[in-house]
C-alpha cells in the first residue's frame, strides 16, 4: 500500500500545481460574471471562444511532445540527450509558430472572426507557454514535485491578481492616480484578461529560464524521429480531445442565430465550470498516475495495481459527481455570480457524468501508453471527435447548448468504451467491472434523480447521498482498513 500512498501524495501535490491553471478559469468565473464587470453576457461568450481556440493551439504547439518526452526518458540510457532533442525541438517550433502567426495575422483574426488586437495578445501567451512544456515535464519526470508546484502556484496567482487589479480596481484607482490613469482604457476588459495572461505567461518563462541554460543541447536526429513516431498520434489524438473539450463553444458561434450566439455560449461556458471539480479531480489524478504508469510498466505483474488505481478512482469520482450535483444550487450563487447566466444549470449533471467518463478514459488509456500503441489514442480520440462534430451539427439547431452537453456526455461515454475494449484486447488489466459499473451507474441515476426530478430538494437530495456513501464504505472497506493502518 506505500506504494499507493505515494502516488496519492503525487497525485495531491501535481494536482494541486497543474490544475490551477484550470482552477484559475474556475476562480474567474464570480469576477467575470459579476454584474458590471463585463458589459454582457456576451463579452464572457467572446472570452470563451478565444479560450477554445488557446486549447486547440496549445495541443498544436506541443505536438504530442511531452508524453513522448516521458515515454523516452524512462525507456532510454542517455536523459541528457531526450531533454536536449525535446528542448531544441520545442525551440524552433515555438519561434516558428510565432513569426508566422505575427505574419498571418490579419488571416488568422478573418477566419476566426475575433480581433486582431486579441490575436496578437494570444501568438505571444501560445508562444510563451510553449517553451515552458519540457522544462515542467522535466520536473515532473526527476520528482521535482514542490518546485512545480510553486512555479505554477506563482503564475497563477499573477493572473489571478492581475485579473482582479484590471477589472475591478483599476478604474476606481485611475481617477486617484496618474500612472493607473495613463494605463486605463475605457471598454478595454478582454484586453486586460489576456494581458494579465501575457504577464503570467511571461514570468513563468523567466523563472525556469534557468533550464535551458543548464540542459546538454545535442539534437539526435535518430531519436527525435523515434519521438514523433510516438507523439505523432499523441498529436492528432489532442486535437481530436480538444475538439470534444472546447469545440462546441465555437460551434455554438457559427450554427446559433447571430444575435443570440454569444450570449448562450457566455451562459453556457460559466455552468459548464460548475463540473471543473470533477475535471480537476480527473486532471490531477492522471498527472499523478502518468510518472506512475511508465515507470512501473517494466515491474511484476503492473496490470493488478493499475487495476486498483482505475478503482479507486471511479470510487471516488462517483461520490464526487453525486455531492456537486445535490449541491450545485448551492454553490451556484457563488461560483456564477449573476443570475443572468443560470439558464444553462440544466447542463451540470451531464457535464459532471461527462467528465467522470472522460477521467475513466485517461486511466484505461495507459494499456497504449506502456504498450507504444498511441495510434490508438488518436484513433479513439477522432470517434470521440466525429461523435462530437455530428451531434452537435445535429442537435445545437435544435437544443442549442444543451444538445452541446448531450453530445459531450456521448462522446466521451464512448471513448471510455472503446478504450476498455481494445484495452482487454491487447493488453489485459483484470478490472473489477462489477463494482466499478455499480459505483458509475448508481451515483449517475441518483444524480439524475436528485437534479431533474426533485431539483432543491434537499431532503432527498441528501438521502440519496447518504445511501450511496454507505454503499462505497461498505465495498471499500478492506481497501480503507489498510490504509490507515499502512499509516
Amino acid at each position: 500500500m506505500s506504494g499507493f500512498k505515494n502516488l496519492f501524495k503525487q497525485t495531491f501535490i501535481y494536482g494541486l500545481a497543474t490544475v490551477l491553471p484550470r482552477m484559475l478559469s474556475f476562480l474567474l468565473v464570480p469576477l467575470y460574471t459579476t454584474k458590471g464587470v463585463l458589459s454582457s453576457v456576451g463579452e464572457y461568450g467572446k472570452v470563451s471562444i478565444i479560450f477554445s481556440w488557446f486549447v486547440i493551439f496549445n495541443v498544436i504547439l506541443a505536438y504530442g511532445m511531452e508524453t513522448a518526452f516521458f515515454r523516452y526518458f524512462n525507456k532510454e540510457e542517455d536523459q541528457d540527450k531526450v531533454v536536449g532533442t525535446s528542448a531544441i525541438s520545442l525551440i524552433i517550433s515555438s519561434l516558428g509558430f510565432f513569426l508566422l502567426a505575427f505574419f498571418f495575422k490579419s488571416s488568422i483574426a478573418v477566419i476566426t472572426d475575433i480581433k486582431e488586437e486579441y490575436i496578437s495578445l494570444v501568438i505571444w501567451i501560445l508562444m510563451l507557454d510553449a517553451l515552458v512544456i519540457i522544462p515542467f515535464a522535466w520536473l515532473r519526470a526527476k520528482g521535482k514535485s514542490m518546485r512545480f508546484a510553486v512555479l505554477r502556484i506563482v503564475s497563477v496567482s499573477i493572473n489571478l491578481g492581475l485579473n482582479v487589479f484590471f477589472l475591478l480596481y483599476l478604474k476606481k484607482w485611475a481617477d486617484q492616480n496618474a500612472v493607473l490613469e495613463s494605463i486605463y482604457i475605457p471598454n478595454f476588459e478582454i484586453n486586460y484578461i489576456f494581458i494579465s495572461n501575457l504577464v503570467a505567461s511571461a514570468v513563468t518563462l523567466v523563472l525556469m529560464f534557468s533550464f535551458y541554460f543548464r540542459i546538454n543541447y545535442r539534437f539526435d536526429s535518430g531519436l527525435f524521429k523515434k519521438m514523433m513516431r510516438y507523439a505523432f498520434p499523441v498529436l492528432i489524438a489532442g486535437i481530436a480531445f480538444s475538439v470534444n473539450e472546447t469545440f462546441d463553444r465555437i460551434l455554438l458561434d457559427y450554427l446559433l442565430p447571430e444575435d443570440i450566439a454569444e450570449t448562450k455560449i457566455g451562459m453556457y461556458s460559466a455552468c459548464y465550470k460548475l463540473a471543473v471539480f470533477m475535471t480537476l479531480f480527473a486532471t490531477a489524478y492522471r498527472l499523478g498516475i502518468e510518472p506512475y504508469f511508465f515507470s512501473h510498466a517494466k515491474t511484476e505483474n503492473p496490470q493488478k495495481n493499475y487495476a486498483k488505481i482505475l478503482e479507486f478512482f471511479v470510487a471516488f469520482g462517483s461520490v464526487m459527481l453525486l455531492s456537486i450535483v445535490v449541491f450545485a444550487d448551492v454553490l451556484k450563487p457563488y461560483i456564477v455570480r449573476s443570475e443572468d447566466y443560470w439558464e444553462a444549470m440544466w447542463i451540470v449533471p451531464l457535464i459532471l457524468i461527462a467528465n467522470l467518463c472522460l477521467g475513466i478514459y485517461h486511466n484505461l488509456s495507459v494499456w497504449y501508453k506502456v504498450t507504444d500503441r498511441t495510434k490508438f489514442g488518436a484513433y479513439i480520440s477522432v470517434f470521440g471527435a466525429v461523435i462530437t462534430l455530428a451531434l452537435n451539427f445535429w442537435l445545437i439547431p435544435i437544443m442549442e447548448y444543451r444538445g452541446s452537453a448531450i453530445a459531450t456526455l456521448v462522446a466521451y461515454a464512448s471513448m471510455m468504451a472503446a478504450s476498455y475494449y481494445y484495452g482487454q484486447k491487447y493488453y489485459p488489466i483484470p478490472y473489477n467491472l462489477k463494482k466499478m459499473g455499480l459505483y458509475l451507474l448508481v451515483s449517475s441515476a441518483f444524480s439524475v434523480i436528485s437534479f431533474y426530478v426533485y431539483r432543491e430538494n434537499y431532503f432527498v437530495g441528501i438521502s440519496l447521498l447518504t445511501v450511496f456513501l454507505f454503499l462505497v464504505a461498505i465495498l471499500e472497506k478492506n481497501q480503507i482498513a489498510q490504509l490507515l493502518k499502512s499509516k
